[in-house]
């Protein structure tokens, strides 16, 4: 596609839609086969915590949808309310998916026809206010528009037009620091398709009713346009936006990052064109599968109050380019002072350089207590190109100085696009977190169909010292507290020696219904926070199994 001489990428969606390749076959009745049956809670320790991982979860399984390139939200005050957003292609007709929980990851709703859309609509942007409406931005005919639910999603606005034209690329933000002038702002920013592609930016005061008119950004350099931005806001409502700068002939490689930085509520913006240089990934098929990607960067601020309170993180997939081996690594920059300056760049996964493997479509969650929590497609695991891939995470707690690689998902899936849709399989997974917790949100086709996933990744498990600098002299399985209970109860136990432990649950058949933990520990006194919800009343036996160490109690579940 060419506008005024200036040749488009492939990334770019004709008329908003997604790029239907041949002739598209229509999704089977039922193609969700495959059952998780993964009950189990992976353990992973660094020096100070230890952090569980949870079986994936499908947050809505249909038969007839295929759900991509999804993003989630989480409410500013309200940490048990998420909001996640997607692609999605039902029967042959592209719409747009909206999946809620309001407990906190227990429970998951939704829809994956959201009415305000028209059957042109892709790239979900969501963001949820101070007052917590839901604000959907989209690319649909005529252009951006949006539309606002103020009871989670269970009713939506009709359609609103925030710019007509040729857009792409949206992301959506809101301002919920309480000492902002410009507390309760939401933000809609895309790429205005014009001959040489600026980002442009438009805002709403009143929960997505009315918005701003479109204004531009920054002015791409020669030979560059800008595409794949992302927004956030910092502790104090200052609204930075990130975006690459591809150059505009074909690969269409992503070259370096641009910032913007706004102090007075998107008017006015300091731009800086070039913060960083990088080697984007784009292809239109990858590693050996038949898989479109990008390099588009995603940004996170710190607003724990911490030491890092302010810091700004942009992560991207790179290639060829140090940190960056010559297979795609995920590489993060942060900047301490607001944006005026960048560090170098720091290879967040932490497998072992140029070893063939790929890391792909980073998102990245800074999380209430200052920790740096990065998703991504990963397939370290499986020996040669083309193989499987998994969904990893890695953190950091020091501002990006050490990390530790976690495997959220439990499963594999073959990487490819979807069913009638060529090498289109979604251009970007999301996470979020709250309560402790932190929300890995990526899709696969292990079902047979590209469906939305997620995770629970528990950072509260915290090892206890006993009062002897966290060692314990013998294995030890303490009684449940409260017990009897319902349906939340404490289990505490302490291991002497480093080595593998599992904590498990059975009924008083000597069924296994819950394997609680199951991984290596370090010595120390630990304690499990478990939840009984799906469980129905009766008496239950907890065991701990570690190093030929093995005992048993009882607790009684009372609903």
């Amino acid at each position: 596609m060419a506008l005024n001489g200036f040749t488009l990428s492939q990334e770019r969606w004709s008329n908003t839609k997604k790029p239907v390749i041949g002739i598209y076959s229509k999704l089977p009745n039922e193609s969700n086969i495959w059952q998780n049956s993964n009950k189990t809670i992976k353990v992973y320790q660094t020096d100070n915590l230890v952090i569980t991982v949870g079986p994936s979860i499908r947050v809505l399984p249909s038969a007839n949808a295929q759900q991509d390139e999804i993003i989630l939200v989480r409410h500013p005050s309200n940490q048990n309310i998420m909001f996640g957003g997607a692609n999605t292609t039902v029967s042959g007709i592209f719409a747009q998916g909206g999946y809620i929980t309001t407990d906190g990851g227990a429970t998951w709703s939704g829809n994956n026809m959201l009415p305000p859309f028209t059957q042109s609509s892709s790239d979900p942007g969501p963001t949820i206010d101070k007052n917590g409406v839901i604000i959907f931005t989209v690319l649909d005919v005529p252009g951006i528009v949006a539309a606002y639910s103020t009871n989670n999603g269970s009713s939506w606005s009709s359609r609103i037009t925030i710019n007509s034209g040729s857009e792409d690329k949206n992301f959506a933000g809101t301002d919920d620091a309480p000492s902002s002038p410009y507390y309760g702002r939401s933000y809609c920013v895309w790429s205005h398709f014009v001959s040489i592609p600026p980002i442009v930016v438009s805002y709403t005061t009143n929960g997505g009713i009315n918005w701003s008119p479109m204004s531009q950004i920054n002015s791409p350099p020669g030979g560059h346009y800008s595409q794949g931005c992302d927004i956030a806001c910092g502790p104090n409502g200052e609204v930075y936006v990130c975006w690459a700068a591809p150059i505009s002939s074909s690969p269409f490689t992503e070259d370096f990052a641009g910032f913007a930085k706004s102090t007075n509520g998107g008017v006015s913006w300091t731009v800086t064109e070039n913060i960083y240089d990088m080697n984007g990934i784009r292809a239109s098929t990858f590693n050996g599968w038949n898989f479109r990607v990008n390099g588009f960067p995603r940004i996170g601020v710190d607003r724990s109050g911490g030491s890092r309170n302010g810091w700004i993180y942009i992560v991207t997939a790179e290639r060829n380019l140090s940190p960056a081996g010559s297979d795609a690594d995920v590489v993060m920059h942060y900047s301490s002072n607001g944006g005026t300056s960048w560090s170098t760049g720091i290879r967040v996964n932490q497998d072992p350089l140029n070893n063939g493997k790929v890391q792909f479509f980073p998102a990245i969650r800074v999380d209430e207590a200052g920790g740096i929590n990065i998703c991504y497609y990963d397939n370290r695991n499986y020996p040669s190109v083309g193989d499987s891939a998994e969904t990893y995470m890695s953190r950091s707690t020091d501002g990006g100085a050490t990390w530790i690689d976690i495997k959220v998902s439990d499963h594999a899936w073959k990487v490819k696009g979807e069913a009638g849709l060529g090498s289109y399989g979604g251009d970007y997974i999301g996470i979020s977190s709250g309560n402790g917790k932190v929300w890995p949100f990526w899709y696969d086709d292990k079902t047979g169909t590209m469906q939305a996933w997620t995770a629970e990744v528990n950072l509260e498990l915290v090892g206890v010292s006993n009062g002897n600098n966290g060692i314990t002299k013998q294995y030890e399985l303490k009684q449940n507290f409260p017990n009897p209970f319902n349906p939340n109860t404490m289990i505490r136990f302490s291991v002497p020696k480093s080595g593998h432990v599992s904590l498990e649950v059975f009924d008083i058949s000597g069924k296994r219904v819950s394997s609680l933990l199951d991984g290596e520990l370090k010595t120390g006194s630990y304690k499990f926070d478990f939840n009984a919800s799906v469980l129905s009343s009766g008496v239950y036996f907890y065991k701990l199994i570690a190093a030929g160490f093995t005992d048993t109690k009882k607790m009684v579940l009372i609903k």
